[in-house]
């Protein structure tokens, strides 16, 4: 989970200002976290606390106001209603890694993923974004090889991952839609050595980068098991001690690893 957190910090300052370069700082002073860093946390306590995902979302959305939330979701994030509100979104997929982190058959991934992403995002592609995503981190945390993997995502969401980073970058732009970010972010993952690289990848295509590459994150830890040590401490540093907590708690939980 702490790759995806890295990914939405790192991406942060990208997001308005985009690069289509792998060579950038990867922590400057004025990285933070976002929404995608809350609700990734958010999925997290749900699980560990048995709590409907709908009601962690809202719960801690209006704890951290401000953090760049979505139009549609920022007014669900206010009202009274839990109903969901039919989005395509790529919030659904930028908060669910968790659940590909905690559980443990393919089969109850899927469904956990569709859980969580149809409290707000429930339109067929939000549900898509998110179990493609989730289902990507199970099958790199279960040993799963980077062709393995391609061919399962292909296969049962009918992505294009053919194509690669350097043929999508020139002419990627902003897209805050499942369907035309969460291939992309795979593919990210896929052509990557190691997480930082995965991260710089995402980063380099532009539009919704710290989105782009909290998806890639997630999936790169899962798959390469380690953070380095300059990640885990310049993104522990960027969070209020409750998030820290909870990642640290999902971390003894669910046998995760930095």
């Amino acid at each position: 989970m702490l790759g995806s957190i890295a990914g939405d910090i790192i991406g942060s300052v990208y997001e308005w200002d985009n690069i289509k370069t792998t060579e950038f700082p990867l922590f400057r002073d004025d990285c933070f976290f976002t929404d995608d860093t809350v609700l990734t946390v958010a999925t997290a306590w749900a699980i560990l606390a048995d709590e409907p995902y709908a009601r962690a979302y809202k719960d801690f959305g209006r704890r951290y106001p401000g953090k760049g939330y979505g139009g549609n979701f920022q007014q669900w994030l206010i009202s009274d209603s839990l109903e969901p509100y039919n989005s395509w979104g790529n919030g659904s997929a930028m908060r669910v890694s968790p659940v590909g982190f905690a559980f443990d058959s393919a089969d109850k991934v899927l469904e956990e993923a569709k859980k969580s992403a149809e409290t707000t995002h429930n339109h067929p592609e939000g549900i898509k974004g998110a179990q493609a995503t989730a289902l990507a981190v199970f099958l790199a945390r279960t040993g799963n090889d980077k062709a393995a993997i391609k061919k399962e995502i292909t296969s049962q969401f009918d992505y294009d991952l053919s194509r690669t980073i350097k043929q999508i970058r020139p002419d990627y732009t902003f897209e805050v839609s499942c369907q035309k970010s969460v291939p992309e972010a795979i593919i990210a993952f896929l052509e990557s050595n190691d997480v930082e690289h995965a991260i710089r990848l995402a980063v380099s295509l532009g539009g919704d980068s710290d989105t782009l590459a909290c998806i890639t994150g997630g999936i790169a830890q899962a798959y390469y098991k380690k953070l380095s040590e300059t990640i885990v401490v310049e993104t522990m540093k960027k969070l209020p001690k409750e998030f820290t907590d909870i990642i640290e708690q999902f971390k003894k939980q669910y046998n995760g690893y930095f």
